[in-house]
């Protein structure tokens, strides 16, 4: 998969990661020898590990632990794109201890995924439009933005529920028909229809389970989309149209309230020379 090295520092290396391929089949076994995090933007695939299936999509930050076999496989058309922040292990470690835990026992790695906030997921989004507006960023200030965003993400708030496998493969097939069709006007009976649920039962079981409502993930996913389109749209009434919103003033609505500011705010802060904004408040994660 082609890689881009966005941030390369002592305390750690972030990548810029694409795989346009589209395969319904596993691929080919892979590990990864360091302890890494996954914070896909685009697109949706599924990460095959030990006895776990992880969605990996805007939503959500996936946890890789170091020496763990995996196979990955994309369900949808045109492939997914991700940034992967590989930290320096003492690094690492000092972040995870903060937290209270060993890091060969942070809930995160053991939970292999968690919900990301919109903080994180504009924190992301800005060190890729830097990257891809000036090549890289300046050296100090991207290595403190990378380590914000290492702290936000494995900043633990809440004890993660386990669910059944039966319920597991729920959300997954939920996840990966959102992922889908959140750009289409969608009624809830239109989710449930698509991953054989009654209703009522979906909605409890999701909310439950990943914290949000199916509605709000919806939402989340096209501001998620919209961060990473932003810099590159002319008419943003267009642009949420396309994205599944109503109108340009519910668009904007939505995006102020996640990210606190305006659509047009982001896509002006995104277009000049970067600077502290776009990094990371890290005593924030949501």
């Amino acid at each position: 998969m082609p890689r881009n090295t966005l941030i390369s520092s002592s305390s750690g290396v972030l990548e810029d990661v694409a795989d346009p391929v589209s395969r319904r089949g596993l691929g080919a076994e892979d590990v990864s020898p360091q302890f890494q995090l996954s914070f896909p933007y685009r697109g949706i695939f599924i990460w095959h590990v030990g006895l776990d299936q992880v969605v990996g999509d805007a939503n959500q930050i996936l946890f890789v632990t170091g020496g763990e076999a995996f196979r990955l496989s994309t369900p949808r058309p045109r492939g997914f794109s991700e940034l992967i922040v590989t930290p320096r292990e003492s690094v690492l470690r000092e972040v995870t201890e903060a937290s209270g835990y060993d890091l060969s026992d942070h809930p995160s790695f053991r939970a292999r995924s968690r919900m990301a906030t919109p903080t994180i997921q504009r924190a992301c989004a800005a060190l890729l439009h830097e990257a891809k507006a000036r090549g890289t960023t300046e050296a100090f200030e991207a290595e403190e933005q990378l380590l914000g965003l290492l702290r936000a993400a494995l900043a633990v708030e809440f004890a993660t529920k386990t669910p059944s496998t039966r319920t597991r493969r729920l959300i997954r097939r939920t996840k990966e028909f959102l992922e889908s069709a959140f750009s289409r006007s969608l009624q809830l009976s239109d989710v449930a229809d698509a991953v054989g649920a009654s209703s009522s039962y979906l909605t409890d079981v999701f909310s439950c389970f990943e914290g949000v409502s199916l509605h709000h993930y919806v939402t989340r996913l096209r501001l998620a989309r919209a961060l990473v389109e932003l810099p590159e749209a002319g008419d943003l009434t267009s642009l949420a149209l396309d994205l599944g919103f109503s109108s340009h003033s519910h668009f904007t609505l939505a995006f102020r309230r996640a990210f606190g500011c305006t659509p047009s705010a982001f896509r002006a802060l995104s277009n000049r020379k970067p600077g502290r904004n776009a990094g990371i408040d890290s005593t924030r994660s949501r």
